[in-house]
């Protein structure tokens, strides 16, 4: 494969809506057969709330004062099932890669092969996890993975059509590593309260990387052993 056709971005304090615009033209790139792979590993130093577009969860002023008052900021993208926190304690990844025309496109192994990502991750850090939905987590899915059954990552996942013909797969995931639980999901909650809905996130369904690691390391070094963990599984 050409290096020119694989993009590696590393961002260790950017704000969302500045990696989302990056990811939207890392996407046109593919959708244009001028990228085979693209990865960005990012965090945000800025507690930034990630709500998705549309009527069930309305973007009102009420919760943009609310939430500017917790500290928080509210950014609304197309994509996504449930609101989804960011803050420095949460890395994230975005993997864009076209799908192989030779095999039928399948939402289970594209989910099944991040999942392959990162339980090497968890596993270079002698971590055992397991793929199931967590009830009561933000956005949950089944394909989130867990230690001892509360959620350590989540995983999302969206395709688009290539010009020609053919799938390119978005897919990305959310790792907590060192967050107060309770913290991160206050505005969650605060989402659902402003949406009317009797649903409520528990802070404890949830763990962080940092609960099950003695070591400390930086957000270089976690980016960089994720990208290991990409090469391990053969997928990059």
């Amino acid at each position: 494969m050409e290096k020119s056709r694989i993009r590696l971005l590393r961002y260790p304090d950017v704000s969302v809506e500045n990696v989302f615009e990056k990811e939207a033209e890392l996407l046109q790139l593919h959708q244009a057969n001028r990228l085979e792979q693209s990865l960005i590993l990012w965090r945000t130093s800025t507690p930034t709330l990630v709500l998705p577009a549309g009527r069930k969860w309305p973007k009102t002023a009420s919760l943009i004062n609310e939430l500017s008052a917790m500290g928080w900021q509210l950014f609304s993208r197309k994509t996504g099932g449930a609101p989804v926190p960011q803050t420095a304690n949460v890395i994230n990844l975005s993997h864009l890669y076209n799908w192989p025309d030779s095999k039928s496109y399948s939402i289970v192994s594209a989910y099944e092969n991040l999942c392959v990502v990162l339980t090497h991750f968890l596993a270079s850090y002698g971590i055992k996890s397991h793929i199931h939905a967590t009830p009561g987590s933000y956005c949950d899915g089944d394909y989130n993975l867990n230690i001892n059954g509360k959620k350590i990552i989540g995983t999302a996942q969206r395709v688009v059509i290539k010009k020609g013909g053919g799938h390119v797969v978005l897919a990305q995931a959310c790792i907590l590593i060192d967050a107060v639980l309770e913290t991160l999901i206050s505005p969650v909650n605060l989402c659902y309260e402003h949406s009317a809905m009797q649903e409520r996130v528990k802070a404890s369904v949830h763990t962080s990387l940092f609960e099950h690691i003695t070591e400390r390391p930086s957000t270089e070094a976690l980016f960089t052993r994720i990208q290991h963990a990409f090469i391990d599984s053969k997928l990059v």
